[in-house]
């Protein structure tokens, strides 16, 4: 057991300094929502300058700045779902577009929420195999052709107020692939949703919202973890301020990825995860990492 393990949890956050936490958090809020995946900059990055590993507490933890980002850009559409879910379920209108929203978001999280709890104790412990930057390399890779062949292949023409149950239970069976280290949950369900001709605005919409309960869900999970474990008062002080940074950060991601999808294709993304992925994997075989 390393001395960044508390009872089997891996805790690295705890040793970095707060401008080491507030360039993670950063790089946590911006990666965690565009389609290039934040635990491979929370590997890739420390491995990079010299650093600790933050350890996949840490990175799951910070979800909630995610959270907090997404319910805050899209909160008008939210409470609009909310309450037209409730209008419909109290007049048995059970077609009603936000209802079908509703209960879609409600199946999608199902897969994940299943995986989640069964890989949770490889997921998080100390030294994990999937946390390796070889995984990483090459599930960034794998994500990058699937991408790429979504924008070749599909038509990008639907609306999200025409998604179907089945295709929100797709979108989610593709979200269960973002808990291996560099797939990335953005990555996963866009490319899910891009694969069933959702426009690319909309597919990022849908999987902003699709992964709010997935979010949450994870992101409680760890802070009860941490809680648990009994880490000290600075570690706390860390993961706040990291929340806090990521948070920002996480907005003005969602910002920026809505606008440039609403012009242009995913192609960039693909290219960056594609050189991010070969790098490591040379890095990786050649010993530079």
């Amino acid at each position: 057991m390393t001395a960044s393990c508390t009872r089997g949890l891996d805790i690295g956050f705890a040793s970095l300094d707060y401008l080491q936490i507030g360039i993670l958090g950063v790089v946590q809020g911006v990666t965690e929502l565009l389609p290039i995946s934040s635990t491979a900059h929370m590997r890739v990055v420390p491995a990079v300058l010299g650093w600790t590993d933050p350890g996949s507490a840490f990175s799951a933890a910070m979800q909630l700045a995610a959270l907090a980002a997404v319910v805050s850009y899209f909160w008008q559409e939210i409470r609009g779902v909310v309450r037209g879910s409730a209008a419909a379920l109290r007049s048995r209108q059970f077609q009603h577009p936000s209802f079908r929203l509703a209960a879609g978001i409600a199946l999608a999280t199902v897969p994940i929420g299943i995986a989640g709890l069964a890989l949770s104790s490889v997921l998080n412990a100390c030294n994990s195999p999937l946390r390796g930057l070889l995984v990483i390399g090459y599930a960034c890779i794998g994500m990058a052709v699937l991408m790429g062949i979504s924008e070749l292949t599909c038509s990008h023409r639907r609306n999200v107020s025409e998604m179907r149950l089945r295709d929100a239970l797709i979108v989610g069976l593709a979200q269960v692939g973002a808990l291996i280290p560099g797939v990335s949950r953005s990555g996963s369900t866009l490319t899910g949703a891009l694969f069933l001709n959702f426009k690319r605005e909309e597919a990022a919409r849908f999987s902003f919202l699709l992964g709010l309960p997935a979010i949450a869900l994870a992101g409680l999970k760890e802070l009860w973890v941490l809680a648990q474990a009994h880490i000290s008062s600075d570690a706390w002080a860390h993961l706040l301020f990291g929340l806090v940074v990521a948070s920002i950060s996480a907005f003005a991601a969602i910002w920026g990825l809505m606008k440039f999808l609403e012009r242009f294709s995913t192609w960039p993304f693909v290219a960056y995860r594609a050189a991010l992925g070969i790098y490591l994997v040379v890095a990786v075989n050649l010993g530079w990492l």
